[in-house]
């Protein structure tokens, strides 16, 4: 973080971290959350993960969220509130099409390929 605050309980802040990058034609980064926030002090990214593209060249800031229900959160300059994950990325050409081929899976979604076991009886 580049900056003081405070975040209530159930509040959200834009933070400013006082990072610019330049990436590569071809990459993108990532922000992500840090684990120990989470656990420790219910501190989240709203949008996670958070995308930057090759062409973005301001500051990077970070929406970060407050989920504990009585606690505040304070952050001061020189904390780490988030980490960057770089990674390059495929550019592939779409075309329409008017059916999609079959799949095992077909379209079913939400939990369709969950856990193993049987479902107990009632």
């Amino acid at each position: 973080a580049s900056e003081a605050t405070t975040i209530k309980p159930g509040a959200r802040v834009l933070v400013a971290t006082g990072t610019s990058i330049a990436l590569p034609p071809g990459f993108v980064a990532f922000v992500m959350p840090r684990s120990g926030l989470a656990l420790k002090h219910g501190i989240g990214l709203v949008n996670s993960p958070g995308v930057i593209d090759a062409g973005y060249r301001g500051e990077i800031k970070v929406v970060l969220i407050n989920h504990d229900p009585t606690e505040s959160f304070s952050i001061e300059p020189g904390d780490r509130i988030a980490q960057l994950v770089i990674t390059a990325v495929s550019q592939p050409r779409f075309h329409e099409v008017a059916t999609l081929p079959g799949s095992d899976r077909s379209s079913a979604g939400f939990g369709s390929t969950g856990v193993g076991g049987k479902k107990e009886s009632s």
